[in-house]
């Protein structure tokens, strides 16, 4: 089921455009416009949950990643970790990350951007609580003290298939 917006899906494909044009030729050499996943494949290809490899950053600016469950909604990933967690201080002093989601060689999606906690005053909150309460038919707020479910606002995206 697509979410997103018309608006969504265009701001989405520039997105993908910019990030593929200002890529490196290393990575434009592997990342072909043959390859190059578009807006529309890529929403179709994130539904559901996508385990995602998030990297954030220490107090020393050294990198931790760690594996998350990730929802790809309104051409966002969204993710959930606890409050006690140590991504979770990361992100609440330093909140630049970078995530990945890979499905061996058949498909390929990495993001850097930053990560913004949603709260209850935040307009998506609600629809994107209600979203994840459906896929995992419970509330994840049921799952700890402290559950935080975050929004990585992207900056640079791009998206691969091995036949697009």
């Amino acid at each position: 089921m697509v979410l997103e917006t018309n608006d969504e899906i265009v701001a989405l494909q520039e997105l993908l455009d910019t990030s593929r044009a200002g890529a490196s030729a290393h990575l434009r050499d592997i990342i072909t416009a043959e390859r190059a996943l578009g807006a529309r494949d890529l929403i179709a290809a994130l539904t559901g949950m996508k385990v995602l490899s998030v990297a954030t950053v220490t107090a020393g600016g050294e990198p931790r990643i760690s594996a998350l469950d990730g929802h790809f909604l309104h051409g966002r990933w969204t993710f959930s970790t606890s409050g006690t967690a140590a991504k979770a201080r990361h992100l609440a002093a330093r909140p630049a990350a970078s995530a990945a989601h890979l499905d061996g060689e058949r498909l390929a999606v990495f993001t850097h951007g930053h990560a913004e906690r949603i709260t209850e005053d935040d307009p998506d909150w609600a629809p994107t609580l209600a979203h994840w309460t459906a896929y995992y038919a419970a509330s994840p707020l049921d799952w700890g003290a402290d559950i935080r479910i975050y929004r990585l606002i992207p900056r640079w995206m791009v998206g691969f298939a091995q036949t697009a």
